[in-house]
């Protein structure tokens, strides 16, 4: 539920406007009514947008805008004036507000001013993401039976509402299946929030996730929602769960339990929505044996199992994902479009890109793409520790049937012909020992190749 605050020096006023929009909006709301009771507010409680008049005594509109920019309190402002004065609103526009109504408004235009400026807050923040998720989308390339497995399994689960964990190898594209199972799930439009849990340090751990109150422990300056509530109707990734201390994990499997959370230094309990989404490169039932991971925790969490595979088991799409991430580089740079030889492809494809699966695969392009000065990319241009790598190591059977390593075997091989003739069907059936290029057109159909344009 969103909290607004409204500040104004007229009390009777702005507990109008707060009963109003509660009964219109459902939202919770709060009142002060001077600019220094609004800022106490703002760092006490988790606000969500603030409905402010520019004309009061002492602190004013303005210097609650200034205040909060320095402060670094980034909540959506609506100013509100009785004057008439509009080139003021303009002014505090420019100064940081979201947009500006006039006291006489209705309470229901008012209403959608608020509700325009936590949408776009949102948006903003959505934007912000999908850069970034655009920028790593490489990873869920590929039509090898390994992926096609994975997205049958992904579109399967996204609809419904429990629990997924993700596993996979460092660098194998956990986020970006957590992100598809988001996309997929009818709360697209709701918040993806991601956690790595990782890379929280302990004694922050319940914080990040319920949030906390102000004063809760040192350096709690300010009441914070976590993760939790952050996500909304949404979806909370946490990523690396099994790096979770178990102190944190008893907590987070008492709040999946409840479904609610309570922040630190509070007794209220909060209610929250959010579809959970874990994700781990560790073998959790190993860990539990080891006492390291809760097993009613994994047995919550292990609903319904993705398992990402790494780029080794599924080489026939190295090429697309190469072709792809060539491409992205170079608009990325700014610079003309590259190309890159098929031996080169051919030399890619033989690494099994143990270290980081397809970050590490990414991380090699762009080295490549900066060391080449013209527009073709050739074997010469491999970093030395590629250059002398040629390990093939096969699928692991254990993670695949019969049928699907005998397609991945072969889809690799007419992958690595086609590049050695530049796509050219005739000459690669030729060399496959086809008896002609419709039989290559064939099987080219059955393994959803095509050359990318």
């Amino acid at each position: 539920m969103n909290t607004l605050l409204i500040v104004d020096d007229v009390r009777a006023l702005a507990d109008q406007f707060a009963y109003d929009l509660r009964r219109l909006t459902s939202m919770e709301t709060l009142v002060a009514t001077d600019g220094d009771a609004a800022l106490e507010m703002l760092a006490r409680e988790p606000v969500d947008c603030v409905i402010l008049d520019l004309e009061m005594p002492g602190r004013d509109g303005f210097g609650v805008l200034r205040a909060m920019r320095e402060r670094g309190l980034d909540v959506p402002v609506v100013v509100y004036t009785g004057t008439g004065n509009y080139d003021r609103c303009v002014q505090a526009m420019r100064a940081g507000a979201y947009g500006f109504i006039d006291k006489g408004e209705t309470v229901e235009r008012v209403a959608r001013e608020v509700e325009s400026a936590i949408e776009r807050r949102l948006l903003l923040a959505e934007v912000a993401t999908l850069r970034t998720y655009a920028a790593e989308d490489s990873a869920l390339l590929g039509d090898s039976p390994a992926m096609r497995r994975l997205k049958e399994s992904l579109a399967r689960v996204a609809p419904i509402p429990s629990t997924v964990l993700i596993i996979g190898e460092s660098g194998s594209g956990k986020e970006l299946v957590a992100r598809d199972v988001h996309r997929l799930s009818g709360r697209e439009r709701e918040p993806f929030v991601a956690l790595n849990c990782a890379a929280i340090p302990e004694q922050l751990v319940e914080s990040e996730l319920f949030g906390h109150e102000r004063g809760a422990f040192t350096g709690a300056h300010a009441t914070r929602k976590g993760a939790f509530e952050a996500a909304g109707k949404g979806t909370l990734f946490l990523d690396e769960i099994g790096e979770l201390p178990l102190a944190a994990q008893a907590k987070l499997l008492r709040a999946l339990e409840e479904r609610q959370i309570v922040r630190v230094g509070a007794s209220r309990p909060i209610p929250f929505a959010a579809r959970i989404i874990a994700a781990t490169n560790r073998e959790l039932d190993t860990e539990v044996a080891e006492r390291r991971f809760r097993e009613d925790l994994l047995f919550r969490l292990d609903v319904h199992a993705l398992r990402v595979p790494p780029l080794r088991e599924r080489r026939s799409d190295i090429p697309q994902l190469v072709d792809h991430l060539v491409r992205t580089t170079c608009e990325r740079f700014g610079i003309r479009r590259k190309v890159i030889s098929a031996a080169a492809v051919e030399r890619l494809s033989s690494c099994d890109w143990k270290r980081n699966n397809v970050r590490e695969l990414r991380n090699v392009i762009e080295r490549m793409v900066i060391a080449c000065d013209d527009d073709a990319i050739g074997e010469e241009h491999l970093p030395a520790e590629v250059h002398g790598s040629d390990s093939r190591v096969a699928p692991d059977p254990a993670s695949s049937t019969f049928i699907e390593l005998k397609a991945e075997a072969e889809r690799q091989i007419v992958v690595a012909a086609l590049q050695r003739h530049d796509w050219h069907v005739t000459r690669t059936a030729r060399s496959l020992g086809l008896a002609d290029h419709a039989s290559l057109l064939k099987i080219m159909r059955r393994h959803g190749l095509k050359r990318e344009s």
